[in-house]
């Protein structure tokens, strides 16, 4: 009965016990009027933008930093239509982007004009050129749709009691919000500090796309992780060959570059393919192994009992792709319907 006394003291915050008659049922009345004293944040407002900025006023945090849009770039990014574009405007992220595309043009340089036109036969050349080469545009597509897609961002300052009513729960059902961001969190969601939002179904923030991976982007970083590998494995296989042919024969007639410089942009490619190669292929394989088993990464890592139903491998390959196998499976230009595949909408956290 002492420690019984001695719980009730603490729930109550009374000390010397005064108030250790107040019942259970009391206590979770004054919790829930509490909690629903802390839902009343802001009004409502349809515009997105015009509801962050009115959240702004209840919240210490700039709420303007948080829509993630292109910077200003002295215009130019309004110049070309994409200044509502999402973009993480991280230092980190944006470095490790630009050193990605620096990697591929130096794979592209290399085997162009080291490996490919060097070489006796036209045929060859032309065949492995166009190969090599649409392997790395379908690579970096998917890279930059990966990095500018919104990948599944809650919106701002959404915690109202308008729509917490208009969610349709049953008596007993709460629903958790994000503090930093004024947002109802759906079941799977997490808060991202480097995109300082609440990302549905987050896998992980990648600093080399400078974006979240999570149900918005997923398809294109898959993509992209397959394609870099296969840019990996193909140029590699292409610089071992064009590497061994030139021992066999004389240095000066299989480069148009001197013998020093020929071997050291041939020994940086394969130490290039080899690195990127068991890279991706791993974030390749851990991506579909999440898609297939319907568990984020941070699922994995937390090892969390799944509160929501889980999909098959099949559905979750659909909701993550399309709805149906094609074409558009491999292409970063086609949108999938994340929709697809769901057993049930989105519910939240019971």
């Amino acid at each position: 009965m002492s420690g019984e006394s001695e719980t009730m003291q603490r729930l109550t915050g009374d000390r010397d016990g005064s108030h250790s008659s107040l019942t259970i049922e009391g206590l979770r009345a004054q919790h829930k009027q509490q909690e629903q004293t802390n839902m009343q944040l802001v009004p409502v407002h349809p515009d997105m933008e015009q509801k962050a900025k009115v959240a702004k006023s209840y919240h210490p945090e700039d709420f303007e930093t948080r829509l993630n849009y292109c910077c200003k770039c002295f215009g130019l990014t309004k110049l070309m239509g994409c200044e509502k574009t999402w973009f993480i405007q991280d230092p980190c992220g944006i470095i490790c982007a630009v050193f990605t595309y620096l990697l591929l043009l130096y794979g592209v340089f290399v085997i162009n004009y080291v490996v490919l036109l060097p070489a006796y036969s036209p045929l060859y050349s032309s065949v492995n050129m166009v190969i090599f080469n649409t392997l790395i545009f379908l690579g970096a597509a998917s890279h930059a749709k990966c990095m500018m897609s919104d990948p599944g961002a809650v919106p701002l300052g959404n915690a109202t009691n308008d729509n917490i009513a208009s969610l349709g729960l049953k008596v007993g059902q709460v629903v958790y919000k994000c503090p930093k961001c004024i947002s109802i969190k759906p079941i799977r969601a997490h808060h991202c500090s480097v995109c300082r939002r609440c990302i549905r179904k987050m896998d992980h923030h990648c600093p080399w796309v400078n974006n979240c991976v999570g149900e918005g982007n997923q398809k294109y970083f898959v993509l992209f992780t397959m394609y870099v590998s296969l840019i990996s494995i193909y140029g590699l296989i292409l610089g071992i060959i064009h590497f061994v042919s030139c021992i066999n024969s004389q240095w000066n007639h299989c480069s148009r570059y001197s013998p020093p410089a020929t071997v050291i942009l041939l020994i940086f490619l394969i130490f290039e393919g080899v690195l990127f190669a068991l890279f991706t292929l791993i974030m390749c394989g851990t991506q579909l192994h999440a898609i297939c088993t319907d568990e984020t990464g941070i699922e994995q890592l937390k090892r969390e009992q799944p509160s929501w139903q889980k999909k098959s491998s099949w559905l979750a390959l659909k909701a993550t792709f399309g709805s149906k196998f094609s074409m558009g499976w491999f292409s970063p230009f086609s949108t999938p319907n994340f929709h697809s595949g769901k057993v049930t909408p989105y519910q939240y956290i019971v």
